[in-house]
């Protein structure tokens, strides 16, 4: 059984929903993230999502961006993005870790290169955004192949056949982006997001974990009502931004565990 879904289960037994914080390697610097990892854990964290830094992150807002952009000034690209996971390895053979990433730096490294190095940092899951399920047939099967989870973004535009397409390739769990958008936006319409993550629900056993929207304790107990995990990332970002060294891993702190105490 796969980290996360040994995760989910036991979440579920104990009527819990998953936290899955999302920070980008190498902001404010490999040795701080690494940091940073073990204090989101500490803190309430059941999972991580680790953003591969890259220069056109088309589904990230500004404030991600911005992250990316810090971290590509200090070189971090994907395989020091791996030797920061590796390195968290050393110390947290538990918590499962999720790559979150697009196209182009796997395709210039090779995937079997790729694979390679994400089954020497033992990651569980990863999210490749602009890999669409018609032309990712292969590289699924291949991470499957390593016992890496597939993950598939969902929009609200996502029709029924194509959801279901989806599925079929899908593990670990689906991510629901909650709005038309980019990340860290705000005001998201929870009534919506409910009826739309109670018809996907509908298709599959899949969990369904929310985030592009998630910023507020308040907003992510609403959410945990009716989904498996909230994702939150351009909220913990903003203050890795805001923060120096000094009272960065504290502030984080009270982020995340003023959000996994609601949900």
């Amino acid at each position: 059984m796969s980290r996360i879904r040994k995760t989910f289960d036991t979440l579920k037994i104990s009527n819990q929903k998953a936290l899955i914080p999302f920070v980008t390697a190498g902001d404010p610097s490999p040795e701080m993230t690494i940091k940073i990892l073990h204090q989101l854990v500490t803190s309430g964290a059941d999972m991580i999502e680790l953003g591969i830094p890259f220069s056109d992150p088309m589904a990230d807002g500004p404030i991600i961006q911005r992250a990316s952009e810090r971290a590509l000034a200090k070189n971090v690209g994907i395989r020091k993005t791996l030797e920061i996971a590796k390195e968290f390895r050393k110390q947290n053979q538990v918590t499962p870790l999720i790559l979150m990433g697009y196209a182009n730096p796997i395709e210039a490294i090779g995937i079997d290169e790729f694979l390679k190095l994400c089954k020497s940092s033992d990651i569980d899951g990863v999210i490749t955004v602009d890999y669409p399920p018609e032309e990712s047939k292969a590289y699924v099967e291949k991470l499957k192949q390593n016992d890496i989870d597939a993950i598939f973004l969902l929009a609200p535009t996502t029709e029924k056949k194509r959801i279901e397409q989806i599925i079929k390739q899908a593990s670990g769990f689906l991510y629901y982006v909650s709005l038309k958008g980019v990340t860290g936006a705000q005001n998201i319409d929870i009534e919506q997001v409910k009826n739309r993550v109670g018809e996907i629900k509908s298709l599959t056993d899949l969990p369904i974990g929310v985030g592009f929207g998630v910023r507020d304790p308040e907003t992510a107990k609403n959410v945990a009502k009716f989904s498996d995990a909230i994702v939150i990332g351009s909220r913990i970002i903003q203050e890795i931004e805001a923060s120096d060294e000094s009272n960065m891993l504290e502030n984080i702190n009270k982020i995340i565990r003023s959000i996994k105490q609601v949900i």
